[in-house]
């Protein structure tokens, strides 16, 4: 994976980029606690699957600018699926497209995996 910025920021914006990670993941898996799961339809639970999935790849810091825009699709679909503007998953999926433009920040496994690399020679 190629990401379009050259580095995974340090010290303060990767402790912010960590803090807006985990604010996401824990705001979208409470909101999965929320639902009724006894009247869960086949999209229902598709997009359950979808926010638990991502929210945990989101919490880890592994494959951010994709589980980034999934979330955001999802929580996009779930702010007009009612009919009107829900503003709570509005801003979740401000927050998922946020997080995959300026992707995980230093303290993620993406940094671990895709990093960038110091060759000594």
């Amino acid at each position: 994976m190629r990401y379009q910025f050259s580095t995974f920021p340090g010290t303060w914006p990767g402790l912010g980029l960590l803090l807006l990670r985990l604010a996401q993941a824990v705001s979208s898996i409470l909101d999965v606690g929320s639902y009724p799961w006894g009247l869960a339809n086949g999209v229902a639970s598709a997009t359950i699957c979808a926010q638990l999935l991502t929210s945990a790849l989101l919490a880890l810091g592994l494959w951010t600018p994709i589980a980034g825009v999934i979330l955001a699709v999802v929580e996009s679909y779930l702010a007009i699926s009612d009919g009107g503007i829900d503003e709570r998953h509005a801003v979740l999926a401000v927050f998922g497209a946020s997080l995959a433009m300026l992707g995980p920040g230093r303290w993620s496994i993406d940094a671990r995996l895709f990093g960038r690399r110091q060759i000594d020679l």
